[in-house]
């Protein structure tokens, strides 16, 4: 069965809502996380679809550069890709990436501590014709798909492919997909759990909507707040609320606002 964005959104804005609250009631000195009952809508999510999956992976590239409006193939196991990859909460908004990787909405509420929410490498998923499709991008030089092939890769959690290709390819980057190219090797190392290489490309990239996002993400699970709520709120703004990205940057802004981190 298939869920369509309205009711991925409505997920989304149930949690945002709650959090709100629990923010008032901190604030008012009576918040209550500890045995609390939680709404039984803000458990694990249904399965996703993957081509809703497929449009949000997508939704990084206009702002890297102008871009078609065409629609993109995806790569070989998008869907094994997404039916497998495991819940994570600290997600890059990046090529490939999607907020519904965050599937259990329980686990930030239960997790006292933010920051040992950070990705990590795991095991890489079994995909076999991959990486001879990344081989294939990587000939034509083709863009935006060079970003989509290393994102596939991250996804994947083939970090020593997605590092080789991007060894192999970081010459040839043109400069008007630069800063889209390094937001994608600062994700590679985030979701390898190499954060703080990752907050250091971030930092010194220009201002863009995904890197604004990511410096926020990223900030608010080292635990610092207040630059979470500076970069967030900043790329919030700029992203269409039929996005899901809008709704997961909310999301993180309540999480600083509550100080959960």
């Amino acid at each position: 069965m298939s869920y369509d964005t309205s009711v991925q959104t409505e997920l989304s804005d149930l949690l945002a809502g709650y959090l709100e609250k629990q923010a008032d009631a901190q604030a008012a000195g009576i918040a209550n996380f500890d045995g609390e009952v939680l709404p039984y809508e803000v458990g694990p999510v249904q399965p996703l679809d993957p081509k809703l999956a497929w449009d949000e992976a997508l939704a990084v590239l206009p702002f890297y550069t102008k871009t078609s409006p065409q629609r993109r193939q995806a790569p070989p196991h998008w869907s094994q890709l997404v039916a497998g990859h495991e819940s994570i909460v600290a997600i890059a908004f990046s090529a490939g990436n999607f907020p519904q990787l965050m599937r259990n909405f329980q686990t930030i509420l239960m997790h006292p501590n933010l920051a040992e929410m950070r990705p990590t490498a795991g095991h890489p998923a079994s995909v076999a014709d991959l990486l001879p499709w990344a081989e294939e991008v990587a000939r034509k030089k083709k863009f935006p798909e060079m970003l989509l092939a290393l994102g596939a890769l991250r996804l994947a959690r083939h970090f020593d492919e997605g590092a080789k290709f991007i060894q192999s390819q970081d010459a040839d980057i043109p400069a008007d997909w630069r800063n889209g190219w390094e937001n994608e090797k600062a994700a590679l190392l985030w979701h390898q759990g190499r954060a703080e290489e990752a907050r250091k490309i971030w930092d010194t990239l220009a201002a863009t909507v995904p890197v604004l996002f990511n410096r926020g993400m990223a900030a608010l699970f080292a635990g610092d707040r207040a630059a979470a709520k500076q970069h967030l709120s900043a790329a919030v703004t700029k992203l269409p609320t039929t996005s899901a990205w809008h709704h997961l940057g909310r999301l993180y802004l309540t999480l600083a606002d509550l100080g959960r981190a």
